[in-house]
This record gives structure tokens, C-alpha cells and sequence, in this order.
């Protein structure tokens, strides 16, 4: 993990600002999900892109399988086991 050196406060309410020169770096636009991991100590901050649960592709043709999502390609893969 590599430090940006930048250091923000938490608000009253508990938000924290991400700076435009970082929202730009990682393609990050108004009103985008953002996914929160936490390992440890630490919180790490992700671009939200759903994909499929079994191969990570992000297509257009994910649907949900039993609250998760599939691609087409995987979805065969389970018709044939």
C-alpha cells in the first residue's frame, strides 16, 4: 500500500472527503459506490464494480443466481457439472 500523504478529519456525522486529484486517479465520479474492506486496522476504499462470483468478469450479461452474481460464460459452466 503506498501513502498519499494526504490526511483528512472525519466530520460530525463521520464522512471524510476524498480529495478530486484521487477521485480522478481512480476514476471515481459523483455519486459512484464505493466497496470498504477492512484488514486488520486498516481500511482500504474501492470502486464499486459488481462482477461475477466465480471468474470477477463485469459484463452486461451478469444475473443474479441465488443472491450472486453470475456472467453468461460461468452460468454454462454450472449447466454442465
Amino acid at each position: 500500500m503506498e501513502s498519499t500523504g494526504i490526511v483528512r478529519n472525519l466530520d460530525q456525522l463521520g464522512r471524510i472527503v476524498l480529495p478530486a486529484e484521487t477521485r480522478r486517479l481512480l476514476d471515481i465520479e459523483i455519486k459512484d459506490s464505493i466497496e470498504i474492506f477492512i484488514d486488520g486496522e486498516s481500511l482500504m476504499f474501492r470502486k464499486y464494480a459488481p462482477g461475477c462470483v466465480f471468474c470477477g468478469e463485469s459484463s452486461d450479461d451478469l444475473m443474479y443466481f441465488r443472491g450472486k452474481m453470475v456472467c453468461q460464460s460461468c452460468r454454462q459452466d454450472l449447466k454442465s457439472v
